[in-house]
C-alpha cells in the first residue's frame, strides 16, 4: 500500500523531525488507521544514492484516518508531500 507524507508531527513552536503524519488513500476512519499500528513503512530518497529511511506506525492521528509514524532518524524536508510505502 502506498501513502503520502502530509507533514512533520509538530506543535505551535516546535516540530519533531523523526515523526511524520501519513495519509493513506483507502484509510478513512480511526478504526482502519488503528489496524495499521505496528506496521513498517519506508521512504526512499530521490537522487542517485537512493537512501532508504524506515519507520513504524505508532498510532492514529485524529479521526479521519491519518497515522503517526516514528522513523529511525530525522526526515528531510523534501520528504513532505512524497510517496511512502507500507511494508
Amino acid at each position: 500500500m502506498e501513502g503520502t507524507i502530509a507533514t512533520f508531527r509538530r506543535g505551535r513552536k516546535t516540530q519533531t523531525t523523526n515523526q511524520m503524519i501519513i495519509l493513506f488513500a483507502d484509510v478513512d476512519s480511526k478504526e482502519k488507521a488503528n489496524a495499521l499500528v505496528g506496521k513498517k513503512v519506508s521512504w526512499t530518497a530521490p537522487g542517485k544514492n537512493k537512501t532508504t529511511i524506515t519507520g513504524e506506525i505508532t498510532s492514529a492521528h485524529g479521526g479521519n484516518g491519518a497515522v503517526r509514524a516514528l522513523f529511525e532518524r530525522g526526515m528531510p524536508g523534501q520528504s513532505v508531500g512524497t510517496k511512502i510505502t507500507l511494508n
